[in-house]
């Protein structure tokens, strides 16, 4: 069987869909590495929403993936901007979010962290965006999860300087029950988040996050870097104080850097790893075995894929991660919170199922290709 998809310069042309997905089955948790995968959510597609409207989740679909996740020995990532946070999913089905996936953690004793941010508000005092952080980080405690502090709009709109980060970010750590993972998200990934640790000198940025966190190793189990630029994630990861772990956020580098060289290796906490995560688990066992060449010709052959759904604007991802759950066969349709489906075009889905088909990452190889062919003739593509 075939099936005719548009290229990039909108000519249809003719695929060959493999017959039979790679064989991935579930695993036990890692030794060499510590891995998280940050899950998207599943709307509700029968509720009668707007794009302004408060997220409509389908409970039942979002906690299955994460049992799929976690059945593969991954980590979830909880409430991060995979989850759509600050792009349809507001603090009230976060705070749901958090409190039903980590009791789904605790039933089946998966690993899990959540995201605190103080998207409860749009702006503010420095007082009032330390009392939404409080907030939030309260309810992720009380849950039993791990936090992770994530980079805040109300912040960077907000501060005077490096020294409002360093009283913020001290104050919520000193009063942190547990360590946490900090997230420095770049602005590719969120704009308003240009200039963040007080300035968009990316040296002087990493001067002012080191020193929160050399003020208090204890308190920071690790960090997360989504800057996409892998010698800086390289070169941060050097500076960190003993202990202190670097968990990869690039997307576009993530073997190399989970691999590591002689002086140490990254982590992760990837959005990619939502597709990949069967492949992904299969890759880092490898590696748990010494096999660094074995785990690159795993994991290597992946990035296209993740290039593709990173491109710009990178913080778009989310549509194409969800798509190819919707192929996979995760969920039972291809409706995203806010209306986000509509954020991609029709040659860019042309191209991810295209890079995920012969990756093998289709547990049905015949229905993803259904499904895709379904999506097609809505555009008027006849087969």
């Amino acid at each position: 069987m075939t099936i005719r998809l548009p290229g990039a310069d909108g000519r249809l042309w003719t695929y060959e869909p493999r017959t039979e997905p790679l064989a991935l089955a579930p695993g036990t948790p890692f030794t060499s590495r510590t891995v998280f995968s940050a899950a998207h959510v599943v709307a509700d597609p029968f509720a009668d929403v707007s794009p302004d409207s408060p997220a409509a989740v389908d409970w039942d679909a979002t906690l299955a993936f994460r049992r799929h996740l976690w059945s593969h020995g991954l980590g979830v990532a909880e409430a991060m901007d995979t989850a759509q946070r600050g792009m349809g999913l507001d603090w009230a089905g976060a705070a749901e979010l958090i409190r039903r996936s980590a009791a789904e953690a605790r039933s089946v004793g998966g690993r899990i962290a959540c995201g605190v941010g103080t998207d409860q508000i749009t702006g503010g005092t420095l007082a009032e965006i330390r009392a939404a952080y409080e907030e939030q980080l309260a309810v992720v405690e009380e849950s039993g999860a791990q936090a992770i502090l994530m980079a805040s709009r109300a912040l960077a709109s907000a501060v005077r300087g490096p020294e409002d980060y360093l009283e913020i970010y001290g104050h919520l750590l000193r009063q942190a029950a547990e360590p946490v993972i900090l997230h420095w998200l770049g602005p590719m990934f969120d704009p308003a988040l240009e200039g963040y640790w007080g300035s968009s000198d990316l040296d002087a940025a990493t001067d002012t996050f080191l020193e929160v966190i050399s003020a208090h190793p204890d308190k920071v189990d690790g960090i997360k870097v989504s800057l996409l630029d892998a010698q800086r994630e390289i070169d941060l990861r050097r500076r960190l104080p003993q202990g202190v772990r670097c968990y990869t956020g690039d997307d576009f580098h993530y073997p190399e850097l989970i691999a590591g060289d002689g002086k140490g290796f990254s982590h992760a906490l990837l959005g990619i790893f939502d597709p990949l995560g069967p492949l992904a688990a299969e890759a880092v066992r490898v590696l748990d075995t010494g096999d660094t060449a074995g785990f690159r010709a795993l994991l290597d052959p992946t990035v296209a894929l993740s290039r593709h759904l990173f491109r710009t604007p990178t913080r778009f991802y989310k549509t194409g991660v969800v798509f190819l759950a919707w192929l996979a066969g995760h969920q039972s349709h291809f409706t995203m919170v806010g209306g986000l489906q509509s954020a991609r075009s029709l040659p860019h889905f042309a191209r991810a199922y295209e890079l995920a088909d012969g990756l093998g990452l289709f547990p049905d190889p015949k229905l993803a290709e259904e499904r895709m062919k379904n999506l097609l003739s809505l555009y008027g593509v006849i087969q």
